[in-house]
Protein backbone atom coordinates (compact mmCIF):
# COMPACT_ATOMS: atom_id res chain seq x y z
CA UNK A 1 0.00 0.00 0.00
CA UNK A 2 1.37 3.53 -0.84
CA UNK A 3 1.95 6.12 1.64
CA UNK A 4 1.55 9.85 1.11
CA UNK A 5 1.83 13.15 3.37
CA UNK A 6 0.04 15.81 2.23
CA UNK A 7 1.30 19.37 2.58
CA UNK A 8 -0.40 22.31 4.26
CA UNK A 9 -0.65 23.30 0.50
CA UNK A 10 -2.17 20.38 -1.14
CA UNK A 11 -4.65 20.80 1.51
CA UNK A 12 -5.04 24.29 0.60
CA UNK A 13 -5.68 23.09 -3.02
CA UNK A 14 -8.23 20.83 -2.10
CA UNK A 15 -10.03 22.86 0.40
CA UNK A 16 -9.55 26.09 -2.02
CA UNK A 17 -10.56 23.80 -5.20
CA UNK A 18 -7.30 25.41 -6.40
CA UNK A 19 -5.19 23.81 -9.33
CA UNK A 20 -4.24 20.53 -8.20
CA UNK A 21 -7.10 19.77 -6.21
CA UNK A 22 -8.36 17.02 -8.46
CA UNK A 23 -5.13 15.00 -7.51
CA UNK A 24 -5.88 15.34 -4.08
CA UNK A 25 -9.67 14.59 -4.28
CA UNK A 26 -8.43 11.43 -6.39
CA UNK A 27 -5.55 10.36 -3.42
CA UNK A 28 -8.52 10.44 -1.01
CA UNK A 29 -11.24 8.53 -3.18
CA UNK A 30 -8.13 5.91 -3.31
CA UNK A 31 -7.34 5.93 0.39
CA UNK A 32 -11.47 5.95 0.95
CA UNK A 33 -11.05 2.39 -1.43
CA UNK A 34 -8.29 0.99 0.77
CA UNK A 35 -5.33 1.57 -1.96
CA UNK A 36 -3.54 4.45 -0.06
CA UNK A 37 -2.56 5.25 3.15
CA UNK A 38 -2.94 9.24 3.71
CA UNK A 39 -1.06 11.34 6.55
CA UNK A 40 -0.69 15.03 7.67
CA UNK A 41 1.76 16.61 10.32
CA UNK A 42 -0.49 18.49 13.30
CA UNK A 43 1.54 21.08 12.02
CA UNK A 44 -0.65 20.98 8.73
CA UNK A 45 -3.57 21.04 11.16
CA UNK A 46 -1.96 24.25 12.98
CA UNK A 47 -1.21 25.92 9.96
CA UNK A 48 -4.87 25.48 7.97
CA UNK A 49 -6.33 26.87 11.57
CA UNK A 50 -4.37 30.06 11.81
CA UNK A 51 -4.01 30.62 8.39
CA UNK A 52 -8.03 30.46 7.48
CA UNK A 53 -8.55 32.24 10.97
CA UNK A 54 -6.32 35.16 9.69
CA UNK A 55 -7.07 35.44 6.01
CA UNK A 56 -11.50 34.61 6.51
CA UNK A 57 -12.18 34.15 10.26
CA UNK A 58 -13.37 31.99 12.74
CA UNK A 59 -15.97 30.81 11.30
CA UNK A 60 -14.22 29.11 7.98
CA UNK A 61 -11.46 28.40 10.10
CA UNK A 62 -12.91 25.84 12.50
CA UNK A 63 -14.85 24.73 9.40
CA UNK A 64 -11.96 23.47 7.64
CA UNK A 65 -10.73 22.14 11.13
CA UNK A 66 -13.56 19.84 10.89
CA UNK A 67 -13.46 19.43 7.43
CA UNK A 68 -9.90 17.98 7.89
CA UNK A 69 -10.94 15.20 11.08
CA UNK A 70 -14.02 14.06 8.51
CA UNK A 71 -11.58 13.42 5.67
CA UNK A 72 -9.83 9.71 5.36
CA UNK A 73 -6.68 11.73 6.16
CA UNK A 74 -4.53 9.96 9.30
CA UNK A 75 -3.62 12.96 11.45
CA UNK A 76 0.08 12.57 12.89
CA UNK A 77 1.93 13.82 15.97
CA UNK A 78 5.44 14.46 16.96
CA UNK A 79 7.55 11.31 18.93
CA UNK A 80 10.85 11.20 19.97
CA UNK A 81 11.95 9.27 16.86
CA UNK A 82 10.24 12.68 14.48
CA UNK A 83 11.42 14.82 16.57
CA UNK A 84 14.90 13.57 15.37
CA UNK A 85 14.38 13.51 11.18
CA UNK A 86 12.62 17.08 11.95
CA UNK A 87 15.51 18.05 13.63
CA UNK A 88 18.19 16.88 11.33
CA UNK A 89 16.28 18.13 8.41
CA UNK A 90 16.24 21.85 10.03
CA UNK A 91 19.82 21.58 10.98
CA UNK A 92 20.97 20.89 7.36
CA UNK A 93 18.49 22.60 5.25
CA UNK A 94 17.41 26.36 5.07
CA UNK A 95 13.15 25.29 5.02
CA UNK A 96 11.03 26.74 7.51
CA UNK A 97 10.28 24.82 10.70
CA UNK A 98 6.62 23.81 9.36
CA UNK A 99 8.01 22.47 6.43
CA UNK A 100 11.11 20.08 7.88
CA UNK A 101 7.96 18.79 10.21
CA UNK A 102 5.85 17.90 7.40
CA UNK A 103 8.51 16.83 5.59
CA UNK A 104 10.04 15.09 8.05
CA UNK A 105 6.78 12.93 8.77
CA UNK A 106 7.21 11.73 4.96
CA UNK A 107 10.75 10.80 5.08
CA UNK A 108 9.65 9.01 8.88
CA UNK A 109 7.06 6.97 7.16
CA UNK A 110 8.71 6.37 3.79
CA UNK A 111 5.68 8.13 2.33
CA UNK A 112 5.92 10.38 -0.87
CA UNK A 113 4.95 13.93 -0.04
CA UNK A 114 1.94 15.97 -2.30
CA UNK A 115 2.38 19.26 -2.29
CA UNK A 116 2.78 22.67 -4.45
CA UNK A 117 5.82 24.31 -2.57
CA UNK A 118 9.18 24.73 -4.48
CA UNK A 119 10.81 24.80 -0.94
CA UNK A 120 11.18 21.01 -0.92
CA UNK A 121 13.16 20.78 -4.25
CA UNK A 122 15.86 21.33 -1.99
CA UNK A 123 15.41 18.03 -0.41
CA UNK A 124 14.64 15.63 -3.25
CA UNK A 125 16.91 13.47 -2.82
CA UNK A 126 15.68 12.67 1.05
CA UNK A 127 12.30 12.09 0.30
CA UNK A 128 10.01 11.30 -2.34
CA UNK A 129 7.42 14.08 -4.26
CA UNK A 130 4.33 14.59 -5.85
CA UNK A 131 4.55 18.30 -6.94
CA UNK A 132 1.01 19.60 -7.80
CA UNK A 133 1.33 22.58 -9.75
CA UNK A 134 2.77 25.64 -8.38
CA UNK A 135 1.11 28.65 -8.10
CA UNK A 136 2.05 31.03 -10.43
CA UNK A 137 4.32 34.20 -8.98
CA UNK A 138 2.58 37.51 -9.08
Amino acid sequence: MSRYVLDTSALFAFIENEEGAQEVETLLIQTIEGRHELAISMISEIEVYYISLREQGEEIASERLRLLNDLPITQEVLDSDLIRVIGNLKAGYSLSFADCCIAGLAQDMGAVLVHKDPEFEAIEHLVTQYKLPYKAKA
